[in-house]
């Protein structure tokens, strides 16, 4: 029998769980792809079903291989990547949750934020985890889990909850429950995880009041986690694997060498550069945190992070019924001018680096009646361009020098528009792959490298191709008035 060379990575994201066989050459082959329903109780609140999310990555898993006519037994190895921060407690003994999965888009954890602040909690947070004491992470969703659920914290204290990100509770699932582990780059967004001494830390722990018994084993993104039950597949496959979709992204895209950067258009906006061995730490607001772990060494990132780039092209999709397809928003760019005055600040959930501002809300702002819905679609597509300008900016400010290319890719990559608006805006060129799903192609060369498929990051960066180059153009007096609208709206939105 041939040895299998087939991987299969599992791309659990924010709005749908999409899952592709890899082959040997790095690519794609098969794809199957699940959306699952967004629970928003409160204003504020964003949560998810954690069995939807099971549900959807064993079909999609399923379809995937058999979409590619292979076998459980074609598939050396299995990625796990996954939406960062959202956190789920559930039962030792049944693996039930024990409450919705709580989104990281969820902001019910602000006033508590706001206190730990206040009593000066920030600098220790900051210190040890590379993170800034925000609702965004982890560790303030399992204290209000603990605090809110009937019986939670006494039974969490008594061993018998267990908490993970997705990627844990997948893992564990997939496991049969015989695997409660996460990997670096994962637990380093929990605002529970020492990034330098790469353990779990004990007064963070102390801080919030959460006990150590709930915690997954921290390991390397690249290694054997476990195989998942033979029931599952038909085989017991090993997962080998695993990141948070944006470091997966980080290494989908082979940046490997400091100084090099991504950044992932989904939901959010994700823009990470690569600092190697070197923990830097910002002081624009930007985050300090693990890129990935091989061998047991941690390389570093610093990490720019939007909560809502894609996000808002679902709303004029879903909320306002302005298009019926995200590619629209292509078209209804190009077919005006210019922007007519007209800006969008897409704080729905609040504004994430360098802003931090939990508070703040959306706005549109320099509506006239001359302007139309191609002007609105026009004015949530640069909104993304004006964010990942100011995290460029404030990575400069930081000392880094300026990327000598961004290399984008997810799903809002693929509008030719925006790519072309960054590289102007941005004066940087923009490339992008002709595999727009680098997240989860990072799973797979994880996956890959534990099994001997590639050889290592060089092996894996030489396949990671570049398709489509976008070069700056435009003026740079237009650019300038462009970047103060930005700034004038973005002081209205600012709480």
């Amino acid at each position: 029998m041939s040895e299998p060379r087939h991987i299969l990575a599992i791309d659990q994201g924010t709005t749908s769980t999409r899952s592709i066989v890899f082959d040997a050459q790095a690519r794609a082959v098969a794809s199957a792809q699940a959306e699952f329903a967004q629970h928003y109780p409160e204003d504020g609140w964003v949560e998810h079903d954690a069995e939807d999310i099971w549900r959807d990555t064993l079909d999609t898993a399923r379809e995937a291989i058999d979409q590619a006519g292979l076998k459980a037994t074609d598939i050396a190895a299995i990625g796990i990547t996954n939406q960062r921060e959202t956190t789920v407690l559930w039962d030792r003994a049944t693996g039930e949750p024990i409450y919705h999965a709580i989104v990281w888009q969820d902001r019910r954890a602000a006033d508590l934020c706001d206190r730990l602040k206040a009593e000066g909690h920030e600098a220790l947070v900051r210190e040890r985890t590379g993170l800034l004491l925000d609702p965004y992470f982890s560790a303030t969703k399992i204290v209000w889990l603990l605090d809110t659920v009937p019986g939670a914290r006494e039974r969490a204290e008594r061993g018998e909850l267990a908490f993970g990100t997705i990627d844990c509770f997948l893992l564990w699932r997939m496991t049969g429950g015989k695997v409660h582990a996460t990997d670096a780059t994962n637990a380093s967004r929990t605002m529970l995880f020492d990034i330098h001494t790469q353990h779990w830390c004990p007064d963070l722990l102390h801080l919030f009041g959460v006990p150590a018994s709930l915690l997954p084993e921290v390991r390397d993104s690249s290694g054997l986690f476990g195989h998942c039950d033979i029931d599952l597949f038909g085989a017991a496959i090993p997962i080998s694997g695993m990141a948070g979709d944006q470091q997966a992204a980080l290494v989908g895209q082979g940046c490997f060498e400091p100084g090099m950067a991504k950044a992932t258009y989904g939901t959010g906006c994700f823009m990470l550069l690569n600092t190697g061995d070197k923990a830097v730490a910002s002081e624009n607001r930007l985050l300090t945190t693990t890129a990935y772990r091989l061998k047991g060494k941690a390389a570093y990132a610093v990490e720019g992070s939007i909560f809502v780039a894609g996000a808002a092209i679902k709303w004029l999709r879903d909320g306002l019924g302005l298009i019926t397809h995200a590619s629209q928003t292509d078209d209804m760019a190009t077919r005006v001018a210019d922007n007519g005055g007209v800006y969008m600040v897409p704080a729905f959930v609040g504004l994430g680096a360098p802003h931090w501002d939990a508070h703040a809300r959306g706005l549109i702002c320099g509506l006239t009646l001359g302007s139309s819905a191609a002007h609105v679609a026009r004015a949530a597509l640069e909104s993304v361009g004006y964010q990942t300008g100011d995290l460029v900016t404030a990575m400069i400010d930081d000392g880094a020098a300026r990327p000598s290319a961004l290399r984008v890719d997810g799903g809002m990559s693929a509008n030719d528009w925006l790519c072309q608006f960054l590289a102007d805006i941005l004066e940087i060129p923009v490339e992008r792959p002709a595999n727009l799903e680098s997240t989860a192609l990072g799973a797979a060369f994880l996956a890959g490298m534990a099994v001997g498929l590639w050889d290592g990051p060089a092996g894996v960066a030489a396949l990671a191709g570049r398709a489509d180059r976008f070069e700056p153009a435009g003026d740079s007096a237009r650019r300038a008035d462009l970047i103060a609208g930005w700034r004038k709206a973005l002081e209205r939105a600012l709480a």
